[in-house]
């Protein structure tokens, strides 16, 4: 059995930005349009008008202000709504594919290796972009990498899931090192017309390079102390979005082939059962959680991950104890807690203990114990 470490990390970021004020001015015109369109219905009670949405509802709702997307006028255009992404043909390098090579050679550079040091690649998201072949053959193409490619979703949770499964392999010999990366255009499956979610996704990917210990030379290394992984049925996330839709016309273009939640049942359920998960797994390794010097955890909501943390220390964490990029990148699903990671990491002292977190559709919660070398 090898021991496994963590030694580099990369982030794509798109170039475009909406802020919140941007964001709710379109989706108040479409609101006021929607309204006038219906007036007669409206009054008759046979539809209910429309809310407008404010910048102020969106920060108290999420601790979200901005978010970087892969496409910005699509998005902002109220006859619209939803980003503008022309199909490339099966020559080019597909948007997905894209986006996690950006990720990869930085990850790859700060590990400091190449495409013939890395043995496997896994794309591990939420919004995987075609069915077949897998993404991540595709990224293994690209970057010239010998060995196997294969996808995986666990929704927001595919990141920590992604690591203890290239983890494994390694430990068993099976491979040297392994690419793992998670390019999310969450907007893709956004509805931005709903006031309660228009407001959540953004766009990003991340890439973590997962080695064997005696083989790293980086100055980036964390051992992978533990992992430990759990999931439970619950239909409070959810996105009906399938091939075989077309089987049933019905449901074409209804609202839950887009992302659709019960945030308040998300909120009070997902909390404790992270909390309860990340506790069990540092006493399980005879770990006291007082010696964590930092959560990464996963960015879907700013209330969400000061309640876990509290609950975790007894009281309110430092920014420096669970720091956030939730207010700049919104939630970019499986790559928000490696963005935090990756961005709040090298300050930290050799020893350091930490955690990285990730929680989401499914119910699907992942805890990574992680120790600076």
């Amino acid at each position: 059995m090898h021991n496994v470490v963590i030694s580099g990390t990369g982030l794509f970021t798109p170039a475009n930005s909406i802020s919140n004020e941007e964001l709710v001015q379109s989706f108040n015109t479409y609101v006021a349009q929607f309204n006038a369109d219906n007036a007669d219905a409206i009054a008759r009670g046979e539809i209910e008008a429309l809310t407008e949405s404010s910048a102020a509802f969106i920060e108290k709702a999420s601790g979200i202000k901005s978010r970087f997307v892969m496409d910005k006028d699509g998005i902002l255009d109220p006859q619209r709504m939803a980003p503008r992404l022309p199909e490339r043909s099966n020559d080019e390098w597909s948007v997905l594919c894209q986006m996690a090579i950006g990720a990869a050679e930085q990850a790859l550079q700060r590990a400091g290796k190449t495409a013939a040091d890395i043995d496997g690649v896994i794309v591990a998201c939420s919004n995987l972009q075609r069915a077949y072949p897998a993404i991540a053959i595709e990224v293994q193409e690209a970057l010239g990498i010998q060995g196997f490619g294969f996808d995986m979703n666990v929704a927001c949770s595919s990141a920590t899931f992604g690591i203890q499964t290239a983890a494994n392999s390694i430990q068993l010999g099976q491979a040297r090192a392994i690419l793992m990366v998670n390019p999310e255009v969450c907007t893709g499956h956004l509805n931005f017309r709903d006031r309660d979610s228009h407001f959540i996704f953004g766009d990003a990917a991340t890439a973590v390079i997962i080695e064997r210990a005696d083989l790293a030379t980086s100055k980036h290394q964390f051992d992978i102390v533990s992992t430990k992984l759990l999931t439970k049925f619950s239909n409070n996330i959810r996105n009906n979005f399938g091939f075989l839709n077309r089987a049933a016309e019905d449901g074409i273009g209804a609202k839950d082939k887009l992302f659709v939640q019960e945030g308040r049942k998300v909120f009070k359920e997902v909390c404790p059962m992270v909390a309860e998960l990340i506790s069990a797994h540092l006493e399980e390794n005879k770990l006291n959680v007082s010696d964590v010097k930092r959560f990464w955890l996963h960015q879907a909501n700013l209330s969400m991950n000061h309640l876990i943390v509290r609950k975790l220390l007894g009281r309110d964490a430092t920014e420096q104890e669970a720091p956030v990029i939730l207010d700049t990148y919104a939630n970019t699903s499986s790559a928000g807690s490696v963005i935090s990671f990756h961005k709040n990491q090298d300050d930290l002292p050799a020893g350091s203990l930490a955690v990285l977190s990730s929680f989401g559709a499914g119910y699907s919660i992942g805890s990574v114990i992680l120790r600076k070398r």
